[in-house]
């Protein structure tokens, strides 16, 4: 019997589903209603789902991907011989 990683519940799973569960195939927990991955099947083992904290990773990566890519014109814009605009000299 394995247990939830988030409230240390017993998770009770039917036979059936024990046969066709593989690592990495989401669960949810019925005493916390924790979001759950198969982290292995024999013994059972379940981990947190991370996906969300995955998805709001991925997303400060774009954002700091646009970010590179307004400098990236700017760079262009000097290479054209505009001296770069905001030099004294």
């Amino acid at each position: 019997m394995a247990t939830c990683p988030e409230c240390d519940a017993e998770i009770d799973v039917d036979s059936d589903d024990l046969e066709e569960m593989e690592i990495g195939d989401p669960w949810s927990c019925d005493a916390c209603g924790s979001s759950l991955r198969v982290a292995g099947v024999k013994p059972l083992e379940f981990d947190g789902d991370d996906e969300d904290e995955d998805d709001e990773d991925e997303d400060d990566d774009e954002t700091a991907e646009a970010d590179g890519d307004d400098d990236l014109d700017d760079d262009d814009e000097d290479e054209d011989g505009d001296g770069g605009g905001d030099w004294d000299e």
